[in-house]
Parts: C-alpha cells; structure tokens; sequence
C-alpha cells in the first residue's frame, strides 16, 4: 500500500519558485521519524542499513534520505507491522493524508504555523527536532488506547 507520495503534491497548484524535493518533506519527516523510532521495516534495516546508517548520524536530511531510499513514496514497506498500524491511524490511509484534528497533517501545520505552506517547511534537523515531539505523544497515546 502506498500512503503517500511526492509526485501527489509537486504537480497541479503545488506553489511556484519551490523545488519539487519541497513536496517530500512532510513525508520524509513522518517516515525518517518513524524509523529512527523503532518503527521501521525489514526494507530499512536490513537492506538499506548503510543509509539508515547516515540518517542516525545526521550525516543526511530526512528529505535526502527519504528522496534516496525511498524515491519519494512512503508504502507499507517502510514500517514495521506496527508501524503501518500507527501510520494508517494517523498518517493516511492510502487514498491521501488525513486532514482532521489530531492526524498528522493537523500537527505537521500546527508544528509550523509561520509556514505559508505545507511545503514551505524546511528540511532541516530543526525542523525535525520541531515536529518529533507531537508525534512521540500520538504515538506514546496511540498505545496506550490500543492496550
């Protein structure tokens, strides 16, 4: 199942004078934090583990690392079974984000509220140091309902 991809957002009214890699970054961020927090796929560990490698060490962006590994789809392959589970709760279903109070969109914007857009954020550690706390909470609350 593909939960989102680049090429959804980078085309149709997708805003002038940004790169197309600005249409990844909402993705990468959910996928790169996922990963880095136990959430990860076989596909991720095992046969991109020298990359994964330099996404822990920082040594790339989550944006280049998703654009990389991932050739700006997110699929159920990136995450473990849990993983999916969280991300189709929270993240989208595979027909698009979901756009309501609490999934990841909300807090994406709601993380970023001097963002013109969603893809005016940028793809930067501080970016992603912004963001990982709400979704550690989602998740951390997502268990908890779950048990």
């Amino acid at each position: 199942m593909k939960y989102d991809d680049a090429s959804w957002h980078y085309g149709g009214d997708f805003p002038t004078g940004l790169p197309p890699e600005s249409g990844s970054t909402h993705i990468a961020m959910f996928v790169a934090w996922a990963v880095l927090n136990g959430l990860a796929g076989d596909y991720h560990t095992e046969d991109t583990a020298e990359d994964l490698a330099l996404l822990k060490s920082r040594e790339v962006t989550p944006t280049q690392w998703f654009i990389r590994v991932c050739d700006e789809k997110f699929t159920n392959e990136d995450l473990s079974d849990e993983g999916n589970s969280f991300a189709t709760s929270y993240y989208g279903s595979g027909e698009g984000l979901h756009s309501s109070a609490g999934s990841y969109l909300d807090d994406y914007c709601e993380a970023f509220p001097n963002a013109v857009s969603l893809y005016d954020v940028d793809d930067s550690w501080a970016s992603f140091e912004a963001l990982s706390p709400r979704l550690l909470g989602r998740l951390e609350a997502w268990r908890a309902r779950r048990r």
